[in-house]
């Protein structure tokens, strides 16, 4: 079964992937994934397990180039490519279309036989919404499409997690939604490179920052070294799911003041008054790749997994 390609204008390409065996695709790799029915077929429904789970496309930026890692998506973690592996999570969770946005034929080439479809895009997108964004126009998905934004550099995000933030969309009439998990020790809680939020009782972001969220004013003044038991501290988790018209939207509006100052692009929703659904992931996704030390981090754990 051949991958489709997408160009930049739009167009399906002629050039068919065969299927590669597990040692062609690379150690470890196993057969290709079959292909999952296009969203809305009379067959996608066979692949969504969960009723309550509706039905979702997930999307994968996936850029070559990346000073701290370069070629990231074709880095093997145990002979497999990055890019690979998240291509099949998505697949596992019940997605009834997974679409991989890439910016090189390499990629494109390393994704042959996976089962799902290639948009290649621009090269100078400064965002992964942005990419995303592309290819939600070239696709035509309906405005109220459930679209999860599923990082090219989460190769062991669970399938759990990804039909949660589906879910949560569906559940709530905001435009957009991610995920949060507890955090659980005070290096986490101060350490900038771990975003932080708040919601309310809607369930629904109220901030997201790199500082200390929220700030426990007597307990931090006695004791940094030990998070106090009653406050509801929550990390970040960076996957999300958008309304595919508001994808478009959302890379339309202007960059904001909170969004520039925290580094943080999901701040230009809020700034802009619009509201983000939050809900707590049911599984940990263990921590994305971004340098060299991470891919060699995750070697080691994926040698623990059975």
């Amino acid at each position: 079964m051949g991958a489709t390609v997408i160009d930049h204008y739009g167009r399906a390409q002629g050039r068919s992937y065969r299927e590669r065996s597990g040692d062609e695709a690379g150690k470890g790799a196993g057969p290709a994934v079959p292909v999952r029915p296009m969203l809305g077929s009379p067959l996608s429904r066979v692949f969504h397990t969960m009723p309550a789970v509706p039905p979702f496309i997930v999307a994968i930026p996936a850029r070559y180039g990346s000073t701290r890692l370069p070629a990231k998506p074709l880095r093997a973690i145990d002979g497999v490519p990055m890019v690979v592996r998240v291509a099949q999570r998505a697949l596992r969770a019940g997605a009834g279309q997974v679409v991989v946005a890439v910016d090189d034929p390499r990629v494109a080439e390393a994704l042959a036989g996976q089962g799902v479809d290639i948009c290649m895009t621009r090269a100078d997108h400064a965002s992964g919404s942005d990419r995303l964004a592309e290819v939600a126009a070239r696709y035509g998905w309906p405005d109220d499409a459930i679209v999860v934004n599923l990082q090219g550099d989460e190769p062991f995000a669970p399938a759990a997690g990804i039909r949660e933030v589906a879910r949560a969309l569906a559940e709530d009439d905001a435009p957009m939604a991610t995920l949060a998990t507890p955090v659980s020790e005070a290096h986490e809680l101060f350490d900038p490179n771990v975003v932080k939020l708040v919601r309310g009782t809607d369930g629904r972001a109220l901030y997201f920052s790199r500082a200390p969220l929220p700030w426990a004013r007597d307990a931090f003044a006695a004791d940094r070294d030990s998070l106090p038991e009653d406050m509801p501290f929550l990390r970040h988790i960076g996957i999300y799911a958008y309304r595919a018209g508001f994808l478009c939207r959302y890379t339309g509006l202007p960059r904001t003041p909170l969004e520039q100052v925290e580094s943080l692009e999901q701040l230009r929703v809020l700034e802009h008054g619009f509201p983000i659904a939050v809900r707590l992931t049911p599984e940990p996704f263990p921590p994305g790749i971004d340098t060299e030390a991470d891919l060699e981090r995750a070697e080691r754990w994926l040698a623990t997994q059975p």
